[in-house]
């Protein structure tokens, strides 16, 4: 991974609604890494030593906290990356589920599990932690993708570093206060802010057994590649090019409210977020109309009024780069139905802020143009005119990305059907790609490889041990 980008300045938080600077952090020194680690491998051998259920009885009552000190993150995490605070909301309270969920029902999924052998005498698995883990998150859902490697992975007895987004600083180290509330100790779970070029040398440290993280695919490939390297083992969830297929329709404002939710959530900031919408040729113009005007209803505001509807990207560079994507679909013959650029007003937008990108909706996307093969993350849909369910399984398969996809029809029986051909980790029939505590979450291509959530999640970084007993 490049030293360029990011790693030239501290941890900075800047708010995308009003540019104002909240809080500079240093990076961590080279010479302080090691004493980082060793502490880290030291709080293991301390933390695997307890008892399954004391361990899931503090990630539980991290769970509290985390309930406890909701308005605080809320305001934190929508100064930070501009989420609207009614979502940085719903946000908490998903993490804090996935943290009840893991104290609830972690040590149950740590019993052994006794096999059922030929021969005589008793075969086992059971599953022991690994040790230091290393994770690598992005500012999307700066409190959700932490617990959700931090959950299952804490009851388990691993430890965690935690390199967090060099934008969401404060949010980072809300979250370590939390643990370390909690209980955990010393060393079992610390916040790194660590510069990119060095999350090699922590991947190289004999103590760290794993690495987890959730980014871009050119992330992902560098880290699987260090990780590769040095034989840790790694998981990965990266982008996503999510389909939405539309099968047929017998409620068309009920399908729209299905799109726009799957869309415009966190202003189309997530990987899992409906992009590519196909739709059948007979209900094609009634759909794109009604998303369109959809669409129009969202104003720009600052993501701290519960009134406003659209908030800022991350940052002014993340508007700069889709607006870009949307140019290109536009010079080679896309079609803009609405949107299409900032929203109209003062030159720098609300509050100074440049970060803000229209509700967009485009058609006539064709292959040559990036829209077509590249994630848009941000409010931009591209809606493709399909003949059937086989044209737009062809096309939503024509993707280097799977991770999520959602599929809309009345049938239940088709829609199981077409779900079983569209490549990826996740389908949703009839409801947006969503997120919970006992749903795995993961996908397959270049959207990454292993599964968090449910009881899948609890694997992840465990040894699956072989206790085979013979009878003497």
């Amino acid at each position: 991974m490049s030293a360029s980008g990011p790693d030239a300045e501290p941890f900075r938080s800047i708010n995308p609604y009003s540019g104002e600077t909240l809080g500079e952090f240093p990076y961590l020194e080279i010479a302080q890494l090691d004493a980082i680690i060793d502490r880290a491998h030291a709080g293991f051998e301390q933390w695997r030593e307890r008892s399954a259920q004391e361990r899931a009885d503090i990630v539980s009552r991290a769970a509290e906290l985390v309930r406890e000190r909701a308005d605080d993150l809320a305001r934190t995490i929508s100064a930070e990356m501009g989420k609207l605070v009614g979502e940085a909301r719903w946000e908490i309270e998903v993490s804090a589920d996935i943290l009840r969920y893991y104290g609830d029902n972690g040590p149950r999924f740590l019993e052994p599990e006794h096999l059922d052998i030929a021969e005589g005498g008793d075969a086992r698995v059971v599953y022991e932690p690994l040790g230091v883990l290393l994770g690598i998150e992005p500012w999307n859902f700066p409190l959700y993708q932490v617990v959700r490697l931090a959950a299952p992975n804490l009851v388990a007895g691993n430890t965690i570093l935690l390199k967090h987004t060099s934008t969401c600083p404060m949010t980072a180290l809300k979250i370590e206060r939390i643990f370390a509330d909690a209980g955990t100790g010393e060393g079992v779970y610390t916040n790194v802010f660590l510069r990119t070029r060095d999350v090699e040398r922590v991947i190289a440290h004999p103590s760290v057994q794993g690495v987890a993280l959730t980014g871009s695919d050119a992330a992902g490939a560098a880290v699987a590649e260090q990780a590769g390297r040095h034989v840790t083992k790694c998981m990965l969830e990266l982008g996503g090019n999510d389909p939405f297929i539309v099968l047929d329709s017998a409620d068309l404002e009920s399908t729209v409210d299905m799109a726009v939710q799957g869309r415009m959530f966190n202003t189309g900031q997530s990987c899992v977020a409906s992009k590519r919408f196909f739709v059948p040729e007979d209900m094609h113009d009634r759909f794109v109309d009604a998303l369109a005007a959809r669409f129009s209803d969202y104003a720009p505001g600052d993501p701290m009024d519960p009134e406003t509807t659209l908030g800022p990207l991350s940052s002014e560079e993340a508007a700069d780069g889709l607006l870009e994507q949307v140019q290109d679909a536009v010079d080679k013959g896309a079609r803009v139905v609405v949107g299409g650029g900032r929203p109209p007003g003062p030159e720098r937008g609300p509050a100074g802020s440049r970060a803000f990108v229209q509700p967009t909706v485009l058609t006539g996307v064709t292959p040559e143009m990036r829209a077509f093969s590249e994630e848009l993350f941000g409010p931009v849909a591209v809606v493709h005119q399909v003949a059937d369910a086989d044209e737009a399984v062809r096309m939503a398969n024509d993707s280097p990305y799977g991770l999520g996809a959602t599929i809309v029809g009345s049938d239940a029986e088709v829609a199981q059907q077409v779900a079983r051909r569209v490549e990826s980790g996740m389908v949703w029939i009839n409801a947006p790609t969503l997120t919970q505590a006992d749903l795995p979450f993961g996908g397959i291509k270049r959207s990454g490889f292993g599964r968090e959530l449910s009881r899948m999640g609890m694997y992840e970084f465990v040894n699956r041990k072989l206790v085979r007993t013979v009878p003497s």
